[in-house]
């Protein structure tokens, strides 16, 4: 039996080939904008504005993509976090529908990005199945899909035996949508970093920022031994670090576990009945499940808010003994499956489970991208595309939907 790799990250520990690095910076640099943060929204923004013909400095604290991108299951989705029926009840259906195309059209964006630009990260177009155990459940989640119909979204769905038919498990029923897609993150993170550094962006790595000054015409990065002066400064980080405490409070911090068996044999896969779709289910907090190229099944979830550093690694224990059995009630044939990786993420989620992303006032000529939940992958590329308008003065109303001054319908 292969050791349990606690706290290893899949994606990384699979990665074949060298890892791009970048220099570490010194010295005094200018460009257009300045970047910080090189996960995937980092590096995509570095791509569009770049390809936008924009100057870009990127800086990454420690190695592109090693961070929370790494540690992403790499779900794009179309649908956000929260129900249709919950954000309607908080800006309305009209809006609501908007937000959910938006969000449609990132996920687009970003298959097409990966594609055009030959980036070879095990994309996979798969369709999602959102289910449910409870015949109770079962019925508020048809009543899910129908207020989507009626929005014009679209959705199938599943009834109890139809949900066995696609994926093997014993329950309440499910809503499948197609268009959503399958990627590994770190890949696809170093190849978009390669693709933005071969057009012209300039990235950093091992440049941790000390402070951000902006003024009325443009922004002073200082670092341990450098400083950067630009026209914006993008903070994307994902959530609101140290040098931006005054917006920790908007955010929950969570952690959510992850864990990836050993690769499961054709016959086993057909005794699960687990097709070619990824899963997440309507518990609080959920599951999500998925496979990955060499047919591993990956189960995530058991969401908590963030745990003391020195209390870390039991709770990831504890959380991969926990997610081991919940998968074998899922799939009897799976009991006694073992998993090869356990590992956890830190993200960061808002109230009404959208981003923040666009200008702050109290933070002249800098613009953010955090608070993405467990939509990682879509609302980052969204946000670069965001970020693209605000630097080119080309906002638009959907936009709009998205930024910290946000407001109910009501």
């Amino acid at each position: 039996m292969p050791r349990l790799r606690i706290g290893t990250s899949y994606w990384l520990d699979q990665y074949r080939s060298r890892a791009p690095r970048f220099p570490t910076m010194h010295g005094r640099e200018h460009a257009d904008v300045v970047i910080i943060g090189g996960g995937i929204t980092g590096c995509l923004a570095a791509s569009l504005l770049t390809r936008a013909g924009i100057g870009v400095i990127l800086l990454e604290a420690q190695r592109i993509g090693r961070g929370s991108t790494a540690a992403s299951t790499a779900l794009i989705m179309q649908e956000p976090d929260v129900d249709f029926r919950d954000l309607a009840t908080r800006y309305g259906d009209a809006r609501t529908r908007r937000i959910w195309m938006h969000s449609r059209r990132s996920v687009r964006g970003f298959t097409s990005l990966l594609q055009r630009s030959g980036i070879t990260a095990s994309l996979e177009t798969t369709p999602s199945v959102y289910w449910t155990c409870e015949a109770a459940t079962a019925r508020d989640l048809k009543r899910e899909l129908s207020r989507r119909h009626r929005a014009g979204l679209t959705g199938r769905w599943l009834s109890a035996a139809a949900l066995r038919h696609f994926t093997g498990i014993a329950g309440g029923g499910g809503i499948l949508t197609r268009g959503n897609a399958l990627v590994d993150p770190y890949k696809a993170c170093v190849g978009v970093a390669g693709s933005a550094s071969t057009a012209g962006a300039r990235l950093f790595e091992h440049s941790p920022v000390k402070r951000v000054t902006g003024g009325r015409t443009g922004v002073r990065v200082a670092l341990e031994r450098g400083e950067v002066f630009a026209d914006w400064a993008l903070i994307a980080t994902g959530y609101a670090t140290p040098e931006f405490k005054p917006l920790a409070g908007r955010f929950r911090m969570t952690t959510t576990y992850v864990i990836a068996t050993t690769p499961i044999e054709a016959a086993t896969r057909r005794r699960m009945g687990l097709g070619e779709v990824m899963l997440w289910d309507t518990e609080v907090p959920y599951h999500y499940a998925r496979w990955t190229p060499d047919r591993r099944l990956i189960l995530g979830g058991e969401d908590e808010p963030r745990k003391r550093v020195r209390d870390r690694r039991a709770a990831l224990e504890r959380h991969a003994v926990s997610l081991t059995s919940h998968l074998a009630s899922l799939f009897p044939a799976l009991e006694g499956t073992q998993p090869e990786y356990a590992w956890e993420g830190l993200f960061a989620t808002t109230p009404d489970g959208l981003p923040y992303i666009g200008p702050h006032l109290r933070y002249p000529r800098q613009l953010f991208a955090l608070g993405y939940g467990g939509n990682g992958m879509t609302f980052g590329y969204m946000a670069a595309e965001i970020l693209r308008r605000y630097v080119l003065g080309k906002e638009t109303d959907e936009d709009r939907f998205f930024a910290f001054g946000r407001r109910n319908r009501r």
